[in-house]
């Protein structure tokens, strides 16, 4: 069973998307996955699809198992810059008992992986970036350096993906996806999201509120920070985590053990380690393990050895292997786009644009915050600082009224996207649209920590349409 054509009737699916004229989905069969793929041409501008100019989205479904379905559930797993294509086959059976009733379905957005990905350097250029990346400027000439860097990077996305770049936003992500509730036949879009897929949820409500279906955000984006308040509250959640790693392992806690971590840290930006690959463990690589580890309590066992590597035997294979992952490296040294995408769609998000004036005014806050991280995750605040297009705004519209009940899951333990953004999302929602369901735990997101109270109610809520009530905690 194919998607609906997609661009075919331009009149049923509203003039505002320019689809008269659009080609049809390409179908193709996705390899070893009991799952069908397509790649479906949308405007790239929608304030002037008349132009004729598209982004081709790249989507995959796994046909519901059972009997009674109920339509399509959308799943976006975070990022931005985060593969649907890739993430939801890997992922598939996690959600089983969802998939007896639902079409699972998926998508790059646009800028993302198969969705004409964004990609600014070679992997070779980014191997070389990663094998430079030795820690915050501790110089003059080493800020200057840095600097240099940024403005040579953003000059080499501009090169690279220059028109589409101001059309990367979650807003234009989010009329996406309603073009995808369309093809798919879906009356109303059942959504689940994590992470950044939460902001994706949570502006299609605002935009689109008389098509929400059953949406789920696990793992929640504060909506009401700017640039430089969001970075500082994740700052906070990784030392909160890193604490908790701490505590769970049975090593030194507090400022003996902060002390250890950045002897190690500093000791690898003097003399990066080797490993057997031939590339070096940087003092960045590390800081990149540590941050990636902190996601999720399965990994603390691979943190654990791969700082003992370090001390004892003097090898950073371990530490190198959790950072490459996480940035999307394989073992044929090709890389993902996630952090190139992740990039050009905050850039395009955010309106404000930090220097490194504010970088030193706001480093001591961002130690303060996290004496191991704070002065690493300072100078992410320059990500855009160069970039070549305008960013919208720093804070995006979710209020939606007539909505609801979107259901929000907040993990008090979470790093990345720390409790109080589910707090502040739900209220930003409105009164009556979101209920938040709260897991007592560790880790970036509930569901995925795989906790039998919030996968239940979760589940219940998706088959059922009965959501817990506001305020249900997960013990």
């Amino acid at each position: 069973r194919a998607l609906r054509g997609w661009a075919a009737g331009a009149a049923e699916r509203d003039d505002i998307y320019g689809l008269g004229g659009s080609r049809e989905a390409v179908l193709a069969t996705v390899d070893r996955i009991d799952a069908a793929a397509a790649e479906a041409p949308v405007p790239r501008d929608y304030d002037a699809p008349e132009d004729g100019e598209t982004v081709g989205i790249a989507v995959v479904r796994r046909d519901a198992a059972g009997g009674e379905p109920l339509g399509s559930l959308v799943f976006n797993f975070g990022g931005p810059g985060g593969s649907g294509v890739a993430a939801l086959p890997r992922s598939g059976e996690r959600y089983r008992e969802l998939n007896e009733r639902y079409d699972l379905v998926s998508f790059d957005p646009r800028g993302v992986g198969a969705s004409e990905g964004v990609v600014c350097r070679t992997d070779a250029e980014t191997d070389a970036a990663a094998q430079r990346s030795n820690g915050p400027p501790v110089s003059e000439e080493e800020e200057l350096s840095y600097l240099s860097r940024s403005y040579d990077y953003a000059r080499a996305c501009e090169d690279a993906a220059g028109p589409l770049l101001p059309h990367l936003t979650t807003a234009d992500a989010a009329r996406d996806l309603d073009l995808l509730r369309r093809a798919l036949g879906d009356e109303r879009l059942n959504y689940f999201g994590f992470s950044y897929g939460t902001k994706l949820g949570a502006v299609y409500a605002h935009l689109f509120p008389g098509s929400v279906g059953r949406t789920v955000l696990d793992a929640v984006v504060d909506p009401t920070r700017d640039v430089v308040q969001r970075a500082l509250l994740q700052t906070a959640g990784f030392q909160s985590a890193l604490d908790a790693y701490l505590a769970g392992t049975g090593g030194a806690t507090g400022a003996a053990a902060y002390e250890e971590i950045d002897a190690l840290l500093g000791e690898l930006g003097e003399r990066p380690l080797a490993t057997d690959s031939g590339r070096r463990l940087t003092q960045g690589l590390a800081v990149t393990a540590i941050l990636g580890s902190l996601y999720s309590e399965d990994s603390w066992p691979v943190l654990t050895e791969g700082l003992r590597q370090v001390e004892d035997d003097g090898r950073g294979d371990l530490l190198l292997a959790a950072a490459e992952l996480y940035n999307g490296r394989d073992a044929q040294g090709r890389y993902r786009n996630t952090h190139t995408a992740n990039t050009a769609i905050n850039c395009a998000d955010f309106a404000s644009r930090p220097d490194v004036d504010d970088v030193r005014a706001h480093e001591a806050e961002f130690v303060a915050a996290s004496p191991v991280f704070g002065r690493h995750l300072v100078w992410s605040l320059l990500d855009c600082a160069y970039w070549p297009v305008a960013g919208e705004r720093d804070q995006p519209e979710v209020a939606a009224p007539g909505a609801g009940p979107i259901l929000l899951v907040g993990t008090t333990g979470d790093p990345a996207t720390p409790y109080v953004g589910a707090e502040r999302m739900r209220d930003a929602l409105g009164d009556g649209v979101g209920t938040l369901l709260t897991y007592e735990g560790e880790g970036h997101g509930g569901y995925q920590s795989g906790d039998a109270c919030v996968v239940a109610a979760v589940n219940a809520y998706l088959l059922t349409g009965s959501a817990p009530g506001d305020g249900t905690v997960c013990p």
